[in-house]
């Protein structure tokens, strides 16, 4: 077996940017247990820019190669690319587009699957195509007093609602409204993250999450994992990743297995469904009244100390590294 050069492109200078770097560790370790990987790990910051590790400017050019801004050093041809990058340009498909581009083979889930996934309101449009049960909405292209009134004819009806940002990842512009008089105010604040704002019902439920990925040709979904918020929170971005986070993650959660069935099922229906590639973490609501309901998905989950990905991944029996290293060769091949 050849020496792979591997491109490990990490942060992407988004909200998401230090997320993202510590998600590259995650990977860096795990490359570097199999010996025919050689691995370049390159961050990208918001301006466009890119830096190896040792602080050289860099480029990946249309050649598939990193030339340094030293003229005297030869190029680095890139075999195959990871694209550890949550959110933009990462998760919303722009980097995958890029790549595909220029003929460079990459992990994770494809352009079209990315963009379609990371726009909330495209993902409930297929969500419901494909007859999974997902929340209540109401989609808004605009802020106006239209708008305003549609929403707040919504809250009278369901009680309270999420005003979320369409493009944007782990929690980032979402906001859970309580009273009428905070609707207007926080539609403009949501607006303010994306020129489109999808608005839900407040679904009482627990949170549910679980890891699906490709591995020997077949598509697993693990057992669904649970993340218990602090006084009725919602997982937003500080709860995810904030050391004095009061969250509490569940490796395994206590539910029925009939119900854990039908999760798996839906997980591996819409991972089909959507053409995923190679690993996502699907998410879902589990009401008092045993109501299963898809959330959303995350086609590039973090790989940070406390992820639940590869805790999941690893308690359904499976190595990291192999699951990373099996498909780079299928992809390569």
């Amino acid at each position: 077996m050849g020496t792979t050069n591997i491109l490990l492109l990490c942060g992407g200078g988004g909200d998401e940017h230090a997320i993202s770097l510590l998600s590259a560790n995650y990977f860096e370790s795990s490359l570097a247990t199999q010996p025919h990987f050689n691995v370049l790990r390159v961050e990208l910051d918001a301006e466009g820019h890119y830096r190896t590790a040792a602080g050289e400017n860099c480029e990946l050019n249309n050649r598939r190669q990193i030339r340094f801004e030293e003229q005297d050093k030869a190029p680095w041809d890139v075999d195959y690319a990871i694209p550890c990058i949550h959110g933009f340009p990462g998760e919303t498909g722009d980097i995958q587009s890029y790549f595909e581009l220029i003929n460079l083979p990459y992990f994770g889930c494809k352009a079209e699957a990315s963009r379609n996934c990371f726009n909330k309101i495209t993902a409930k449009m297929w969500f419901s195509a494909l007859n999974i049960p997902n929340t209540p909405y109401l989609f808004l292209s605009e802020l106006s007093e239209l708008t305003v009134k549609q929403v707040s004819e919504a809250f009278r009806q369901w009680g309270s609602v999420f005003v979320k940002a369409a493009s944007q990842g782990s929690s980032v512009g979402c906001y859970r409204v309580d009273s009428l008089d905070d609707v207007e105010s926080t539609l403009a604040e949501a607006f303010n993250f994306s020129d489109y704002v999808i608005v839900e019902k407040t679904i009482r439920a627990r949170e549910l999450e679980v890891a699906v990925y490709e591995i020997a040709g077949n598509v697993v979904a693990t057992v669904p994992g649970e993340v218990v918020c602090s006084s009725n929170n919602f997982y937003t971005f500080d709860e995810k990743y904030a050391a004095n986070s009061q969250a509490q993650t569940h490796i395994v959660a206590d539910i029925p297995i009939d119900i854990s069935d039908l999760i798996r099922k839906y997980a591996i229906s819409v991972f089909k469904g959507m053409k995923l590639r190679h690993l996502s973490r699907i998410d879902f609501f589990l009401t008092d009244d045993g109501e299963v309901l898809l959330n959303e998905i995350n086609t590039f989950p973090g790989l940070t100390p406390i992820s639940m990905f590869p805790k999941m991944l690893q308690n359904h029996g499976d190595s990291f590294a192999e699951f990373l290293s099996s498909n780079i060769e299928v992809d390569k091949s």
